[in-house]
């Protein structure tokens, strides 16, 4: 007692939930630990940790990147699986990325490189539902309840909101530019789902809808509405909103937050933003997103959802990687990664980019790549994740990993952890069916500083 846990014992805490010690502590699988050493990871299992982030912003690279192409090269493989990029230094000693990266190179002691994620959903809808919500989709399920089988689980985002909760006026789950798919909060219902910027940020009139009050309507008359609103919903709990009035009720609540707040509204005015700033992210779709994703993080936001689509690449997987793909993105990244450091805040700013699935090793006869879910990249930053790292290893043809393959639970728990959510909580959907935040996988300690 009182010892530092060892990665070991920690990886061991993952696995044995505070239910699961009581059911196996007689079974003799914990022989070797002596009583209070087992009460010790008891209270371990039991107790949340503390976060070490307080924000996270995911980016969906939605299709699925080159793994191969960007962050795994193999320049040793036959010419019809390496393709035409060649590796170059990064200023990390040791570690090589592909030439199309060049603002990340330039950057790699910022974040850590996971080589060896992998699952068995070669499919872009079922494959992002899995990557968002922990759960393979279940078209029974889905069905019975009467909803989407892609609803039913709540997506980490709407996760976060309801265990963390706002963090003032802010939403506590935002997503743009676009609905991330199946990122709404399932079974959890219309209070903990994202605020979605429906419009694009790169766009010269970017902004975003319903934040001012229409002219005709002054501050004081838009309070009195909102105190006659409050005082009908509440009189009489008989006559309080029900079903899609509550939902509608929620939105409300929300809506009037936002347009209320002046820290709320400058958080989404990017053009406050110099014309600097906004071209060091690039003026892209991808890089504007970036950079209003570090003003609403800043603002107090817990989760934001980036979604940059057209990764899907069949055919002609080199040009569209080298020219349209890739460039924005490499920007992007590296820009938000350096000035989230540079403003203090990414220790405490949780940072992933990923897609629902890798590429194929072997190029199709379209010069294109196609879905390969076995082996893909996720790269991480901030918040709790060591920086400058490799983690895991793929074999000669970035097929499979060789080193301990991670999964979604496991990268999921991950995230969880590093933002003081635990893992093994369970909530009960309308049909009374037990479901904890994440079924299985454990911390990948690798990644953890």
């Amino acid at each position: 007692m009182g010892t530092k846990a060892s990665e070991s014992d920690l990886r061991l805490v993952d696995l044995l939930t505070r239910r699961r010690l009581l059911h196996i502590g007689g079974s003799g699988i914990l022989a070797g630990l002596s009583l209070p050493r087992l009460l010790e990871l008891q209270a371990l299992a039991g107790s949340g940790a503390p976060a070490r982030a307080k924000a996270c912003i995911f980016i969906m690279l939605e299709g699925g990147p080159s793994h191969i192409d960007m962050w795994d090269l193999k320049p040793d493989a036959p010419a019809e699986i390496r393709g035409p990029f060649k590796p170059i230094a990064t200023n990390v000693a040791g570690t090589q990325i592909s030439e199309i990266l060049p603002h990340c190179a330039r950057i790699t002691d910022k974040f850590t490189i996971l080589r060896s994620h992998s699952h068995k959903d070669n499919a872009h809808q079922t494959g992002r539902h899995w990557v968002l919500t922990g759960y393979p989709p279940s078209f029974g399920d889905g069905q019975a309840k009467g909803v989407p089988f892609n609803e039913l689980y709540p997506s980490l985002g709407s996760i976060v909101a309801r265990e963390l909760g706002p963090n003032g006026a802010m939403p506590p789950y935002i997503e743009m530019p676009n609905a991330l798919g199946p990122g709404g909060p399932g079974f959890y219902g219309a209070a903990y789902a994202p605020f979605t910027i429906d419009n694009d940020p790169v766009q010269s009139d970017f902004k975003v809808r319903d934040l001012d009050l229409p002219a005709t309507i002054s501050a004081a008359r838009f309070a009195r509405r909102k105190k006659l609103l409050d005082r009908t919903d509440s009189g009489d709990p008989e006559r309080a909103p029900q079903g899609r009035a509550k939902t509608m009720s929620t939105y409300y609540e929300q809506a009037y937050n936002l347009v209320t707040s002046p820290q709320a509204r400058r958080a989404f005015a990017l053009s406050d933003e110099s014309n600097e700033t906004r071209a060091r992210y690039g003026l892209t779709s991808i890089g504007q997103c970036a950079l209003l994703a570090r003003r609403l993080v800043e603002a107090g936001c817990r989760f934001v959802g980036i979604d940059h689509g057209s990764w899907d690449t069949h055919t002609d997987n080199f040009t569209s990687h080298e020219k349209a793909l890739v460039p924005p993105t490499d920007r992007a990244l590296s820009a938000l990664l350096s000035e989230l450091d540079e403003r203090g805040m990414l220790d405490e700013t949780l940072v992933v980019m990923m897609g629902e699935m890798g590429r194929t090793p072997r190029i199709n006869k379209d010069a294109g790549r196609d879905h390969w879910s076995q082996c893909q990249t996720v790269i991480l930053a901030g918040g709790g994740i060591r920086r400058g790292m490799v983690v895991g290893e793929s074999d000669a043809t970035a097929s499979y990993p060789t080193t301990q393959p991670y999964g979604i639970q496991d990268l999921l728990r991950t995230i969880f952890f590093l933002m003081g959510v635990d893992a093994d909580k369970l909530y009960h959907t309308p049909l009374g069916r037990p479901v904890p935040i994440v079924n299985g996988g454990a911390r990948i300690q690798e990644l953890l500083a």
